[in-house]
């Protein structure tokens, strides 16, 4: 459960603990009662069984109840409950420990660690666990603790101090406020998987799809197997899985884009400047414009066509197509009436081979339509029915190019019987 943060304090307080039993006798203000509680108290600090120590240490706060050494008793339990796994005994003795000292930082340090650890989302332990780490950000150095060594603990305490400070407000579903403190933890210390993880979290109930590539980087960072991960695999499978989800609904599927981001987030506790990810609309939007470019007649098709099917269909056709000339569209011949010399000319423009538009002709086209004939032309829509779809234009003989049917050829005349009979006589 420990990290390197608490080591550094547990250094502290080993340091502590052996700088008091050497000096019992020298503190003037506090004594030993008799020779018996002396001998608890060594024995206590030899003694490597955690069991066996607590046991010890009940038998002091029984016998020596109101001993001058009540806070140095609280702190051998803090550790005795740590190694024995206790972490909620470890609270009741951290805040035990406050009630006799406000500013003790092991007390602060514990409950600050332990409030995010235990989950607890409860009012009081939500109060607690904010009073405890701003203590901690605001905790002075000990009279006889080296600067060296207080100042790279007090750093570390400071990232623990941010980090509650963040886990708390997320529980009270202010992401804002938690946005915030896990932002300046990352900022201390950039390799915390799982402060990343709750950053992201927070940005994404925000709510504002501006900033979801934002979640999106910091997820992919938790999920990293560099310094700035989740220390398991499964635990940063787990999130990778997660966060995939996410992006591929929102900008659909991209493997080369995920990849990039995870390197990104691989190198760095925070996206680049300007750092973003189109989502699928925005992708839709700029592929439509780049179809109306390069094929704008057939842009032009679709939009009619997705008005005429949709549910204003019949206003559309009479206030905005009946009658209207049409810019040049472009299709392909599906069928023609009659067989030859063409009045009426069936047409599929987005699919050649699905009938949308009838065309009939001011004047007819001579011969049959060859295959693959594409055909374009400015008409006058004049009918239409939804189901099945078909528009029915007019058009002007000059309003239509490309058409390639041939004329039938001439029919040969009967020989005369002069001819005939000549013929015989050869």
């Amino acid at each position: 459960m420990l990290n390197g943060i608490s080591k550094n304090i547990l250094g502290l307080t080993v340091a502590g603990i052996l700088a008091a039993s050497c000096a019992l006798s020298q503190a003037p203000k506090k004594q030993m009662k008799d020779q018996a509680e002396y001998d608890l108290f060594t024995g206590i600090t030899k003694e490597t069984d955690n069991n066996k120590k607590l046991s010890l240490l009940n038998t002091w706060k029984t016998k020596y109840e109101n001993t001058d050494y009540k806070q140095e008793r609280l702190q051998l339990y803090l550790t005795t409950y740590q190694g024995l796994g206790q972490p909620a005994k470890m609270i009741e003795t951290a805040k035990e420990m406050l009630a006799l000292d406000p500013k003790d930082i092991q007390g602060l340090y514990w409950i600050t660690f332990l409030t995010p650890q235990m989950n607890n989302a409860a009012a009081d332990a939500l109060d607690l666990g904010q009073k405890a780490a701003e203590g901690l950000l605001g905790a002075e150095k000990p009279a006889t603790t080296d600067d060296a060594a207080w100042k790279t603990a007090k750093a570390g305490m400071d990232v623990l101090a941010h980090k509650t400070l963040g886990w708390i407000p997320m529980q009270r579903k202010d992401p804002v406020a938690a946005e915030k403190e896990f932002a300046k933890a990352l900022e201390l210390n950039p390799n915390q998987g799982e402060v990343s993880y709750w950053l992201g979290t927070v940005i994404l109930q925000q709510k504002k799809t501006d900033r979801y590539a934002e979640a999106f980087f910091h997820f992919a960072r938790a999920a990293s197997d560099g310094p700035g991960g989740l220390p398991t695999p499964q635990g940063r499978k787990q999130i990778d899985d997660y966060w995939l989800k996410l992006y591929t609904s929102f900008h659909g599927k991209d493997d080369a884009g995920a990849a990039e981001i995870r390197t990104m987030a691989k190198a760095g506790a925070m996206p680049p400047a300007g750092f973003k990810i189109k989502n699928i609309h925005e992708i839709a939007a700029e592929n439509e414009e780049k179809f109306k470019a390069s094929n704008p007649q057939l842009a032009l098709w679709l939009g009619l066509k997705k008005e005429l099917v949709g549910e204003n269909s019949a206003s559309v056709w009479e206030s905005n197509m009946k009658g209207a000339a049409l810019p040049k569209l472009k299709g392909t011949v599906i069928s023609q009436k009659p067989a030859a010399n063409a009045k009426e000319l069936v047409i599929g423009i987005e699919n050649a081979a699905h009938p949308e538009v009838t065309l009939k002709l001011e004047k007819p086209l001579p011969g049959k339509f060859e295959e693959n004939t594409v055909v374009e032309f400015e008409g006058v829509p004049a009918e239409f029915t939804k189901d099945p779809f078909m528009v029915t234009m007019e058009v002007e003989a000059d309003k239509l190019s490309g058409w390639t049917g041939k004329a039938a050829a001439p029919a040969k005349r009967p020989a005369s019987a002069a001819k005939k009979a000549a013929a015989k006589k050869k």
